[in-house]
């Protein structure tokens, strides 16, 4: 019987296991591989090729190439060979040109145009005009400069033939610099640490996690406690009332905020009426733009907050509370010391849940300010989500992003093991000392 038992056990927690793999570990551990990784738009998810242009160029200039190696892979030469002459025959050029071009240069190579183009002059079936002459050019023209190709081998071989003196650590610096794939990297997280602005975005995220926190929980739980002692009635047309910020659609809720912020708006009429500054107080002003963020996640958090500490206090016996009116306690003994000791359980997982929540929350923030004015709104989040998927420049940086999201993801364990030890839970989990 006992197997059975433990048989449907197993079957039973099988969904959520599925579902724990599926949302959470397969996620994270993608997260976690993508975050050492330079992956981008330019480069990619799957392999590149090699292909040395103009701003591979640039980049080698910081490396110790030698700078003749580096001015040769820029430079053009002519070659009339089988290759150049198969292309030059895909070109349409004319055929007895051509035939008098294989006939008398076949085999020679040209380090510059002009002298490849004196000795086509010399041909009697040669173009007339000279930009004809130029355009019969191209196809023996033999450059490493914007030629793809497709793997490691072909290009070192190409290297090798117009660098012949580069050394192998020359070749491996070229190829290094000219993969457009995606590597194996270390630099994101050399990046987070280093770069100016990421002690801002520290501070930003600190601010608005932790004041928004404040205003989730305490805000939460005193309507909760409110409402617990209102008439039914009146209490429940209160809890639905709190319930509209959290039930309104994201987008919907955004522009309510919009409408009541921005100009010609509720409160710029008001300010406008009273004598008092009117502008766009949402993306006007600095502290009017982290009071709107603060207040825009506030409200849908502290209605979370409200319905679950509604239904912890609902299971507190109330004969305690009758106990202690017979004893002559008022309103705030009975919350100080029978209804707030009893809601640690409670308190403990709003607190953790908004926190990680608030971590990575930034569609409010996106669809509000958008990080602004400038950046000063700007939370982790937010940034991770513009370098990964929807930033300015075109080139979405996920190895970026995804270094940034498991920063997150650490940051919000840690946070949890102590919320966990503050709130001592495994006294809130233990046996009971009476039983009945």
């Amino acid at each position: 019987m006992k197997n059975r038992a433990n048989g449907l056990g197993l079957v039973l927690m099988a969904p959520a296991v599925l579902l724990l793999v599926a949302f959470f570990l397969l996620p994270a551990t993608l997260t976690g591989i993508f975050a050492f990784t330079n992956m981008s738009t330019s480069t990619g998810i799957s392999g590149g090729a090699y292909v040395v242009t103009e701003t591979v160029l640039r980049k080698l200039e910081a490396t110790d190439l030698d700078p003749k190696l580096r001015a040769g892979l820029g430079e053009k030469s002519y070659a009339v060979n089988a290759e150049t002459l198969a292309a030059a025959t895909s070109a349409d050029i004319e055929p007895g040109f051509l035939a008098e071009i294989e006939d008398r240069l076949s085999g020679k190579t040209y380090a510059a145009s002009s002298a490849f183009e004196d000795d086509l002059k010399s041909l009697p079936s040669r173009p007339r005009r000279i930009r004809d002459l130029k355009l019969a050019t191209e196809p023996f023209e033999r450059s490493v400069i914007n030629t793809r190709y497709p793997d490691r081998g072909q290009f070192e071989a190409a290297l090798q033939t117009f660098l012949p003196a580069a050394t192998k650590a020359d070749l491996e610096t070229i190829t290094t610099a000219s993969y457009t794939g995606w590597t194996w990297t270390r630099d994101n997280f050399i990046d987070l640490f280093t770069r100016a602005d990421t002690l801002r975005l520290v501070a930003n995220t600190v601010f608005y996690v932790c004041a928004t926190l404040a205003f989730n929980v305490f805000v939460g739980l005193f309507l909760a406690i409110a409402v617990f002692y209102l008439p039914s009635r009146a209490g429940g047309v209160f809890n639905v009332l709190w319930l509209l910020p959290r039930i309104t659609p994201v987008v919907l809720y955004a522009i309510m905020w919009k409408w009541f912020t921005w100009e010609n708006g509720f409160l710029y009429v008001a300010a406008e009426d009273l004598g008092l500054p009117a502008f766009n107080y949402m993306k006007g002003s600095v502290p009017t733009a982290w009071a709107t963020v603060i207040l825009v996640n506030g409200f849908v958090g502290a209605s979370f907050g409200m319905i679950l500490f509604s239904g912890a206090l609902r299971a507190i016996p109330i004969q305690q509370l009758w106990s202690s009116e017979v004893d002559g306690a008022n309103r705030w003994q009975q919350v100080t010391r029978i209804i707030l000791p009893q809601m640690r359980w409670p308190i403990l997982f709003v607190t953790s849940y908004q926190t990680l929540s608030l971590l990575s929350s930034y569609e409010l923030i996106w669809l509000t300010t958008n990080g602004g004015p400038g950046s000063t709104t700007t939370v982790w989040s937010l940034e991770a989500f513009h370098t990964a998927l929807n930033n300015y420049t075109g080139n979405l940086q996920y190895g970026l992003g995804a270094a940034m999201a498991l920063i997150l993801v650490i940051v919000g364990l840690v946070l949890s093991i102590l919320y966990l030890r503050l709130f001592r839970f495994n006294e809130l989990v233990s046996k009971p000392k009476i039983e009945f």
